[in-house]
């Protein structure tokens, strides 16, 4: 067996390997702690409602589909398949490994864990061209928007997994507000969520934007500020997606 049969074997097994992990992390759970405990111990403003994590549902049911679809005879020789797969492989690692960092709260190591995870994810989207190779209707729903969500996601969760961090390690943020911090966040997010729209047109990343957003401004009612900014960068990043189902403007 090549090494291209050998990856198409081992993404399956890296899916469910995932979707295991997690949920020991939630059900045994991991160190007696599952991963919404852990997450409330920090009083950081940039964290969405307990509901937004279902997401990870869809992401899970993506990456069954995309495993399910590369292990299918006419994806044999599948050319973004080919230059993705390994990387897809090793994101299941990187997924599995931050579980076990955080439940057993080696807080400053899940960052480096965070950000492998989210460079794997931003060259699998690159190699795969998304939102700029037109592809069939199957390849679209099973590789390139559950590629999309996973990552859309990843990069909320990079800026909340380092804010959380930071936190732990009782850093002041150099004498600045949080309040203020937060919306410098909520900004970034949005300035992203801007430069997929003006690059990639990519729907469902867009999509996971809005979910994460608002649940923001679900969670951190109490902070009117950061309340509204949230909800203002949903509802924009909201009209960012409605603009990719336009179609192009023709010169």
């Amino acid at each position: 067996m090549n090494m291209n049969g050998i990856r198409r074997w081992l993404l399956p097994l890296s899916v469910a390997g995932t979707i295991f992990v997690n949920f020991l992390a939630n059900y045994l759970p991991l160190n007696g702690l599952n991963t919404g405990e852990i997450s409330d111990r920090f009083q950081v403003l940039f964290v969405p409602a307990g509901y937004v994590f279902s997401i990870w549902g869809i992401i899970y049911i993506g990456l069954i589909a995309l495993a399910v679809f590369q292990s299918l005879p006419a994806q044999r020789d599948h050319r973004g398949l080919a230059r993705t797969g390994w990387l897809l492989v090793m994101t299941g690692a990187a997924n599995a490994g931050w579980l076990f960092l955080w439940h057993y709260e080696r807080f400053p190591w899940t960052v480096p864990v965070m950000l492998a995870l989210l460079v794997l994810l931003i060259l699998v989207y690159l190699r795969l061209d998304i939102g700029k190779t037109a592809v069939s209707r199957a390849e679209k729903w099973c590789l390139h928007i559950p590629v999309s969500l996973y990552l859309g996601w990843i990069c909320v969760a990079t800026i909340a997994n380092i804010s959380s961090t930071l936190y732990s390690l009782q850093w002041d943020g150099w004498g600045i507000s949080p309040v203020i911090w937060t919306l410098a966040l909520l900004t970034v997010t949005v300035v992203l969520a801007l430069f997929m729209l003006l690059q990639r047109r990519d729907t469902a990343f867009l999509l996971v934007f809005v979910w994460a957003l608002a649940g923001i401004g679900v969670k951190q009612s109490a902070h009117a500020l950061i309340s509204t900014g949230a909800w203002t960068g949903a509802v924009l990043a909201a009209l960012m997606a409605i603009r990719t189902l336009l179609p192009r403007r023709t010169a």
